[in-house]
């Protein structure tokens, strides 16, 4: 696993303060999930963030992800305050700097894996050039897939499908990479697989990682584990190496 580099406002990939986050503001059903929550996120770190249901886990990862916005604090990505920022560009920094991957990996059945993998830049400006067809291809040799670019999402297995779903969310090189439960779906044996393949893409390509998990194995295997509790970040602390 590549070392987590020193704090910095260069190495720094995320940083919330003080993010509150209510709904029904206003009225009597008012509820505030997240309760000033404080985190830094930095290159070259593998984090899990653990908790229980209904612990606010999901509702933070949406505002990480540039998906909903803080009701008080701020939230900046790579050094830019986004609770303001209108939609445009919102949707500009979350294409630009964070990569997803979800427990249902959302495949398109139609298309090819290659394909797939190719969709976060063919949705950016349209036909695929040569040298993303490469770096597609590439991605899914590091994945272990490369002989089922032309397959389709069905023709594989699901712990296989879960890999093409990490080579699509890194084909844009994303600083920040966001796994919500990638491995709830899948048998223990597979899901370490997954894992492995975290760590090699934490080493090879630097980037955040922050991955949501009820495994607690699994996040042991993690550099840090954050833990949430009724909204509140109870313990973010190292693990011991394990590799």
């Amino acid at each position: 696993m590549s070392e987590t580099l020193p704090a910095s406002p260069a190495n720094e990939v995320l940083r919330l303060e003080q993010v509150r986050k209510a709904f029904n503001i206003g009225t009597p059903l008012e509820t505030e999930v997240l309760h000033g929550i404080d985190l830094r996120l930095n290159r070259g770190e593998l984090a899990a963030l653990i908790g229980p249901s209904g612990s606010g886990k999901s509702t933070l990862l949406n505002l990480i992800g540039l998906l909903d916005t803080p009701s008080s604090g701020e939230l900046y990505v790579l050094g830019q305050a986004t609770r303001d920022s209108d939609d445009e560009a919102r949707t500009h920094l979350r294409n630009q700097a964070i990569g997803f991957v979800f427990q249902f990996h959302h495949l398109i059945s139609a298309f090819s894996v290659l394909e797939n993998v190719l969709m976060p830049l063919m949705i950016r400006h349209g036909k695929p050039s040569h040298a993303d067809i490469d770096l597609a291809r590439g991605l899914l040799d590091e994945v272990g897939l490369a002989q089922f670019a032309d397959k389709k999402p069905t023709q594989i297995s699901g712990g296989q499908q879960q890999r093409v779903a990490i080579a699509r969310a890194l084909v844009t090189r994303p600083p920040l990479l966001l796994a919500d439960e990638p491995t709830g779906n899948l048998d223990t044996r597979t899901a370490q697989s997954v894992f492995e393949l975290f760590h090699r893409i934490n080493a090879q390509f630097g980037c955040a990682i922050l991955v949501v998990t009820h495994d607690p194995r699994l996040a042991a295997d993690c550099g840090r584990t954050i833990q949430l509790v009724d909204g509140h970040i109870v313990s973010d602390a190292a693990n011991s190496p394990s590799r």
